[in-house]
């Protein structure tokens, strides 16, 4: 691969406009040589152009230098601010974590024995242990953050040389002369950027405190420490690969077997039935294969999920992995429904009701299994978040927690089919054999469909119900009536339309009146959040519409994926699947039965595919955000910065000195002299 075509594979996406315009540089080289082509047979003249076009060439690469420069000044400047702090944190909590590393203490029924000699509760003892295990968590977790952003700086650094001596080297080839490499030995060789010896400095000490934390193992730390090379590209074991493909035939070897029985196997199965057994467990699958391709587009388009996640960049689960999720988990799917119909035959060898609760408590059991197998850090990071959408206003609210939500209220039927199983095996089972009998299992099915219309309300409402207490919440921790208040009202009109909803389903129960009051009430507030909804997509999550788009017209100044048409095509889509309940209302008031129960399964994928959709855009804007911000990794630190310390260091940053940084060795034993004035001075030139 050429080394441009490398460059824009290998580059941290936040700072893609601070490299080398390598590609721009390249084609300025190659028009210089397609004019200078027509004077070949004029020496002079050819000499006297040749001459204007380096000027202009060097002029070029002097912007570009400067950009570099004053980029990566101002990033070592941060990265000196933060190697401060660091290492200030790390000196205030180092008595805690002295008395970690030395905490073998002898353990006596009722009682332990200190260092010291003292007595103290155990209840006491393990209160503190517990924090100085988080604090030594903390201080790991947020020197590991600092490491990666050095490895970034220093990345950015080389390449952007290497990029230099590249395009000067083809300046000097093509054009037939010497003076690119000579205004690199001037002026790329002697530039800040190049000649920096500080952040080489940082990462050796960090990997010596880091060694420290480790109890001095050094393999154990360098191996926690790691950073994926950049120009590495990603390879997935071959047994994922392989696991992908097996899992996948197998379903549509199953799915052949299962259309085969459902259209032939005597006596056949109740398609509605099977609709409210299985619906779960293909919405589960589908939107895992759904999810694994947009993880698939954003590595792809440079869309950095990872950070906008907070992810572990070292170990986090790629769109292979959600492939194989998705492929075990619909085999089991389609396992099931084949054991479900063809267990309607006379020598059938379980009843049939037990398929689907079989299939769910194997989720369940895959879900929850505390083992450290079976992507278990994926799955205990989703039952995290899943913890904090239920404890909802509790904990502030972080990207991924409102993402999530956003997903389940495309997957509201999750809710509505959990309410429906939960139903079917628990409230009729005074006698679970019973439900192997034809007619007792209609008549719990159809009991559990329409049993309640509150509960079915409330199962409708709880997404939307996080996501309002979730903007509250944001709220409450910034101030800012706009937009988190705003945006608690659209979901605010989706609890009212859920409770009309409710009420008009009461009243036609009550009176068999399709029409009524409540009715209307349902379809207007229906109507005002989709609306509502379809606005807050296109504005705030999106980003369209902004004043700036220039030639990316109702779209925003900055779009990452190749075709803009793709993106009016998503409006239109988003538009028609929002609005797509009018269709299924009105099948519902005029043919009901099967054909509206169908309309409302198809309903559920197009939300699903929706939201599919609607995840491309919206994680491109956060990371064009964050572009904006130049944010490649997160934020760590182990107790709050005050703004007064933010004021003292700025004012050591303008010394004319510099600022003379107290950043204590992990022997704590001296200092070392860190001049951020000439670095500071570089940004704002």
């Amino acid at each position: 691969m050429k080394f441009g075509a490398n460059l824009q594979t290998i580059i941290t996406p936040e700072w893609r406009s601070q490299y080398v315009e390598y590609e721009d540089l390249k084609e300025v080289i190659y028009q210089y040589q397609e004019e200078l082509s027509n004077l070949e047979g004029v020496p002079e003249e050819y000499q006297r152009m040749l001459t204007s076009l380096e000027e202009s060439f060097f002029a070029k690469c002097d912007g570009q230098l400067s950009k570099v420069n004053n980029f990566y000044c101002e990033k070592l400047a941060e990265a000196t601010r933060k190697h401060a702090i660091l290492n200030e944190q790390f000196e205030s909590h180092k008595d805690h974590i002295l008395a970690f590393d030395d905490s073998n203490k002898s353990v006596k029924m009722g009682t332990i024995t200190s260092r010291v000699g003292t007595l103290v509760k155990p209840s006491m003892f393990l209160k503190k242990e517990k924090l100085r295990m988080k604090t030594v968590k903390e201080i790991k977790f947020a020197f590991s953050e600092f490491y990666l952003s050095l490895i970034l700086l220093q990345n950015f650094k080389e390449l952007n040389f290497t990029a230099f001596r590249k395009i000067l080297k083809k300046h000097d080839k093509v054009l037939n002369t010497e003076r690119g490499e000579e205004w690199r030995r001037d002026y790329v060789e002697t530039s800040p950027f190049y000649t920096d010896t500080y952040i080489r400095e940082y990462i050796k000490e960090t990997e010596e405190t880091y060694i420290g934390l480790e109890g001095g193992d050094r393999t154990k730390a360098m191996k926690r420490l790691r950073v994926p090379p950049l120009s590495e590209k990603t390879q997935y074991p071959k047994n994922t690969v392989l696991k992908v493909g097996f899992y996948f035939g197998m379903c549509l070897i199953l799915l052949c077997v299962f259309v085969w029985g459902l259209l032939y196997i005597e006596p056949r199965v109740d398609i509605v039935e099977l609709f409210h057994f299985y619906r779960t467990g293909f919405v589960v699958s589908g939107f895992l294969s759904l999810l694994g391709l947009n993880i698939l587009a954003w590595r792809k388009y440079g869309v950095n999920h990872v950070l906008i996640f907070e992810l572990n960049p070292r170990d986090h689960l790629s769109h292979q992995h959600l492939f194989e999720i998705s492929g075990a988990l619909g085999f089991l799917w389609t396992l099931s429904m084949v054991t479900y119909v063809y267990s309607h035959l006379e020598f059938k060898v379980f009843p049939f009701t037990y398929s689907p609760g079989l299939l769910y408590v194997t989720y369940f059991v895959f879900l929850f299994n505390p083992f450290p197998c079976l992507f278990h850090k994926a799955r205990k990071w989703l039952l995290y978040r899943m913890w904090r959408l239920f404890a909802c206003g509790f904990y502030q609210v972080e990207f991924a927690d409102f993402w999530l939500a956003d997903q389940l209220n495309s997957l509201v039927v999750l809710f509505t089919d959990f309410e429906f199983i939960v139903c079917f095996y628990s409230l009729h089972s005074e006698s679970f054999t019973s439900l192997t009998e034809k007619s007792t299992k209609s008549s719990a099915v159809d009991y559990c469909a329409h049993y309640s219309i509150a509960v079915s309300a409330i199962s409708h409402a709880y997404p939307a119900w996080i996501r309002f207490v979730q903007c509250l919440r944001r709220y409450y921790d910034t101030r800012k009536g706009y937009p988190h208040l705003v945006n608690a009202g659209k979901y605010s009109t989706n609890l009212f339309k859920n409770a009309f909803k409710a009420f008009y389903l009461y009243h036609k129960q009550s009176t068999g009146q399709k029409q009524s009051v409540y009715f209307v009430l349902w379809i207007a507030t229906q109507f005002i959040s989709t609306v509502y909804s379809f606005a807050w997509d296109i504005k705030m999550d999106w980003g369209f519409l902004s004043d700036n788009a220039g030639e990316n017209r109702f779209l925003r100044e900055e779009i990452i994926y190749l075709n803009k048409y793709f993106y009016y095509a998503a409006v239109v889509e988003n538009f028609v699947i929002r609005f797509s309940w009018v269709v299924v209302t009105i099948i519902d008031q005029t043919l009901g039965g099967s054909i509206s129960l169908g309309a409302k399964h198809i309903a559920v994928i197009l939300e699903m595919f929706r939201r599919f959709v609607w995840n491309f855009f919206r994680l491109e804007n956060e990371h064009v955000n964050n572009v904006g911000e130049f944010r490649a990794v997160r934020d760590i630190s182990i107790t709050p910065f005050q703004t007064d310390d933010q004021r003292q260091q700025d004012m050591m940053i303008d010394e004319s000195d510099g600022a003379e940084s107290a950043i204590f060795d992990f022997d704590g034993k001296h200092h070392k002299r860190v001049n951020l004035g000439r670095m500071a001075r570089l940004v704002v030139m």
